[in-house]
């Protein structure tokens, strides 16, 4: 081997394999980063005001999607009684983030989301039967590393009441159950 194909071989060799210490986080579109410290990770969180002896328990899993174009989730509630899943994009015609959720009951949401002050703001409108809601508003909080908080309230026969509130715990064990 001549004396300079070492070095050629030793750089072609070292920019064939990555090192993953040195890897960069996956890329993610910008309008989304907000929502990176939900990803990868699978959540935990029982509905407040419930039974003790019966609670309602949601498990949702956040990932990034689509080439990091989007943020798929995944949830279940008490095993998979309920579930659906979503998508957030950012739509570059409105300026905005929306998402499409789709349900285990047959119904979905389509929806927007604003990032302010750490605060995440949802907007959706029901498609199909929704037991009479046809709008649900929220906010989530991510409150610590591995706390998250969500209040939701629904619009039914022109009244907005509460629909659930949550706060969630990173839980690496947790699974996300489809019947």
């Amino acid at each position: 081997m001549k004396p300079g194909s070492i070095l050629v071989l030793a750089a072609v060799l070292a920019t064939s394999f990555p090192l993953t210490a040195a890897e960069p986080q996956p890329t993610l579109n910008p309008h989304l980063e907000p929502l990176r410290p939900l990803l990868g990770k699978t959540w935990r969180g029982v509905f407040a005001g419930g039974k003790p002896d019966k609670p309602t328990v949601d498990v949702s899993r956040w990932e990034r999607a689509l080439n990091g174009q989007a943020v798929r989730v995944v949830h279940s509630i008490n095993q998979g009684a309920y579930g659906g899943e979503t998508l957030f994009i950012w739509n570059e015609k409105e300026q905005t983030i929306e998402y499409f959720y789709f349900t285990t009951a047959g119904f979905m949401t389509t929806g927007t989301m604003q990032i302010k002050n750490g605060k995440i703001e949802t907007r959706e409108q029901v498609k199909g039967d929704a037991g009479g809601v046809t709008e649900v508003r929220g906010t989530s909080e991510i409150q610590s590393e591995g706390t998250f908080h969500v209040k939701a309230e629904h619009l039914k026969n022109g009244q907005w009441t509460l629909g659930h509130e949550v706060t969630y715990k990173e839980d690496p064990n947790g699974q996300v159950v489809f019947k």
